[in-house]
C-alpha cells in the first residue's frame, strides 16, 4: 500500500480531477492547492487532506457530492469553473490547428434545470428499490435523496417511483430508468433484468394514473399510456419516442440554437437549402426552418419518424439515413448554403471527410466532445476551413462535459 504524499495540484484534468506531478489524478481538488493524497493504480490518487485550499474553493451544496458520479466540480467557484470550461474549447481548437480561434465566454446552465435523468435501479436486500446515479469512477449505485442539477419535478418523482418499482417482478436486481420532462410531464422508459409480467403492467398503469404520467415504456415497448406526449421545438409540437435524446436543459438548448442561427450567413434567400445532419427529433431542424428549407437526416428510426410526423411536409424534410454507414457525399452536399451537424459523442469522422472533399463553404458543428471536435476540426482545417466563431455551452453543470457550437468557413 502506497504511503500518502504531499503534492501541489498544477492543473484541472479533462475528467474533472486535479493533476499533480507524476501525473497523479486526484478528485475533488483544485489548481494551486497543496494536498496530501495516497497514490493508487493507473495514476489515480485518493485525497486525504487539503492542506492549502484554493481561494476558488467553495462549499458543495449537495449532500451526495463526492461519492455520486453526477457531479465532479461542485467545490469550484462558478467564475473559475466557467473559465475552465471555456479553456477546454480553446484547447480543443488549438489542438485542431486553430490557436487564435475567437472563443466566446461560456454559457453556464442554471441549477435545477436539467430535464433528463438517466438513473440506475438496484433492488435492495429488503425488497426496496434504490434509485440514483452511479458512483464516480465506479459502478456502485448512490441512492439519491436530493439533487441540485435536476428539475425539482424529477427529484420529487424519486419516492413515488421507488415505491411503484418495489412490486415489479421484472426488476430482479438491476435496471435503468430514463425520465424526460416534456411539456406533458414525465415520460418514463424502463429497462429491467427480467421481463414484465401482466401484473407489472397493471402496477405501472396504476402508477401512471396516480402521478399523472402520460406514458411509461419498457425498453422500446409502451407498457402504460394514458395520454399524448409532446415537446415544443421552435413552436412545433413533437411526440418523441420513449427515452428520446433531448438537449439536457431548455436554457442550454436555447443557447445552442442561438449560436447556430448566429453562425448562418446574415443574408440567405428565402428558399436557401440547409442540411441538418444527426437531426434527432428536430431540435435544430425547426429553428433552422426560419432561415431556409431544411433537409434533416437522422439514422435512428423512431427519432426520424417522430421528426417526419412533426414536420408535416413543410420547410423541414426529414429523411432516415445512417450517416455513419452512409455519409452524405460531396455531390449530395453541393446544394446546401450551410451544413449543420450535431453528431454523437464520438464525432463524425466519416461525414467530415466527405465535407472536406466537397465544395461546402460553411459548416456549423455542434459538439459534445472536445476530443472528437479536435479530430474533426483538424480535418476541416486541412481542407481550408477556418474558425469564424466558437461558443462553449455548459449544459452539464459541475461536470467535466462540454458542448460547443463552432462555425467553420472557407
Amino acid at each position: 500500500m502506497a504511503e500518502p504524499v504531499e503534492t501541489t495540484i498544477e492543473a484541472m484534468g479533462a475528467g474533472g480531477d486535479g493533476i499533480a506531478p507524476g501525473p497523479l489524478f486526484i478528485p475533488w481538488t483544485l489548481p494551486g492547492e497543496r494536498v496530501r493524497a495516497t497514490p493508487g493504480a493507473k495514476g489515480r490518487g485518493r485525497l486525504e487532506e487539503v492542506l492549502a485550499p484554493s481561494p476558488d474553493r467553495v462549499a458543495p451544496p449537495c449532500a451526495h457530492f463526492g461519492p455520486c458520479g453526477g457531479c465532479a466540480l461542485q467545490h469550484w467557484s462558478l467564475d473559475a469553473y466557467a473559465g475552465w470550461k471555456r479553456s477546454r474549447l480553446v484547447e480543443a481548437l488549438s489542438r485542431a490547428g486553430f490557436p487564435d480561434a475567437p472563443v466566446a465566454p461560456a454559457f453556464v446552465t442554471p441549477r435545477n434545470s436539467r430535464r433528463r435523468a438517466d438513473w440506475g435501479l438496484e433492488r435492495q436486500s429488503d425488497g426496496s428499490v434504490a434509485i440514483g446515479f452511479h458512483e464516480r469512477h465506479g459502478t456502485a449505485l448512490v441512492p439519491m435523496r436530493e439533487c441540485h442539477i435536476l428539475r425539482p419535478e424529477l427529484v420529487a418523482l424519486l419516492g413515488p417511483l421507488a415505491a411503484a418499482l418495489r412490486g415489479l417482478e421484472g426488476l430482479r436486481r438491476l435496471g435503468t430508468v430514463v425520465v424526460n420532462w416534456l411539456d406533458t410531464g414525465a415520460d418514463i422508459r424502463l429497462d429491467t433484468d427480467g421481463p414484465l409480467t401482466e401484473g407489472d403492467r397493471r402496477r405501472l398503469a396504476a402508477f401512471a394514473a396516480e402521478q399523472g404520467i402520460p406514458r411509461i415504456a419498457w425498453r422500446n415497448e409502451v407498457a402504460a399510456q394514458r395520454g399524448a406526449v409532446a415537446i415544443t421545438l421552435a413552436g412545433v409540437s413533437v411526440a418523441p419516442p420513449p427515452g428520446a435524446f433531448l438537449q439536457a436543459t431548455p436554457e442550454g438548448e436555447a443557447a445552442i440554437i442561438a449560436a447556430v442561427l448566429a453562425a448562418l450567413p446574415a443574408k440567405l434567400p428565402p428558399r436557401a437549402r440547409l442540411a441538418d445532419l444527426y437531426a434527432g427529433i428536430g431540435t435544430l431542424s425547426f429553428p433552422l426552418a426560419s432561415r431556409g428549407v431544411v433537409d434533416a437526416f437522422e439514422g435512428d428510426t423512431p427519432a426520424a419518424e417522430a421528426l417526419k410526423r412533426a414536420s408535416g411536409g413543410g420547410r423541414v424534410r426529414a429523411q432516415r439515413r445512417d450517416l455513419v454507414r452512409q455519409p452524405l457525399l460531396p455531390a449530395e452536399l453541393k446544394p446546401y448554403a450551410a451544413v449543420v451537424l450535431d453528431p454523437p459523442f464520438n464525432g463524425a469522422a466519416d461525414q467530415v471527410a466527405q465535407i472536406a472533399r466537397s465544395t461546402t463553404k460553411r459548416v456549423i458543428y455542434v459538439s459534445c466532445n472536445p476530443t472528437a471536435l479536435s479530430r474533426d476540426g483538424a480535418a476541416l482545417r486541412a481542407a481550408g476551413f477556418r474558425v469564424e466563431s466558437a461558443v462553449p455551452v455548459d449544459q452539464f453543470l459541475w461536470s467535466p462535459h462540454l458542448e460547443s457550437v463552432v462555425a467553420f468557413i472557407r
